[in-house]
């Protein structure tokens, strides 16, 4: 005769398997991901109208603030979700965008058909990037301190009195100086003749 133990583990995993097998039979809850939002189209069209081959795509309603995303050349088309508070920008389906919307300068598109937009919040502004700050430590080495004895100054040179030479007019008693030497010409010339006639 066979006898039979009470084995409480091998029940409880049979009971589990059981219940297992019956609730994948009949689910009564789904897990699923969060549903991701979605742009909603408008049905209306934007179709690039301007003279340059190509216009930009940005981040958001404004040229200045907000980062370029993508182009779209002329002629081409995206769906509309809406437009800005004043009308010049709206808003499209632009899907290498961040969260699949860009924004267009109105004035480069048409709208078609014509139809009203509705008016879509800005999205946040993009974090400037950050700017470099100088480092006290390093800075200090470069404060210059002032020092207590005096820098030599220049002083300029004292102006010379300026030096002029005037001519002196000769006048008609004073004797000319070719007369003077051709008068001691001729006493020398005496001289040597009285010296060779007493030898």
């Amino acid at each position: 005769m066979i006898n039979f133990k009470f084995q409480p583990v091998y029940w409880t995993l049979s009971i589990s398997l059981f219940l297992a097998i019956l609730n994948a039979s009949n689910p009564t809850s789904v897990l699923a991901q969060q549903p991701t939002e979605t742009p909603v189209s408008s049905g209306l069209f934007i179709t690039v109208v301007t003279d340059e081959p190509q216009i930009n795509v940005r981040m958001g309603p404004s040229s200045t603030i907000y980062p370029i995303v993508g182009t779209l050349i002329t002629g081409s088309t995206a769906p509309a979700i809406g437009r800005s508070q004043g009308g010049d920008w709206i808003q499209i389906e632009f899907p290498s965008a961040p969260g699949g919307k860009g924004w267009v300068y109105s004035p480069l598109v048409e709208v078609s058909p014509p139809g009203n937009l509705q008016v879509m919040e800005a999205p946040p502004t993009p974090v400037p990037p950050a700017t470099s700050t100088i480092d006290p430590t390093l800075a200090a080495q470069f404060v210059i301190q002032p020092t207590s004895t005096r820098l030599p100054t220049f002083t300029p040179a004292p102006t010379l009195p300026t030096v002029t030479f005037e001519e002196k007019l000769t006048t008609g008693n004073q004797i000319p100086w070719a007369s003077i030497i051709i008068a001691l010409f001729i006493l020398g010339l005496v001289g040597f003749l009285l010296s060779l006639i007493r030898r």
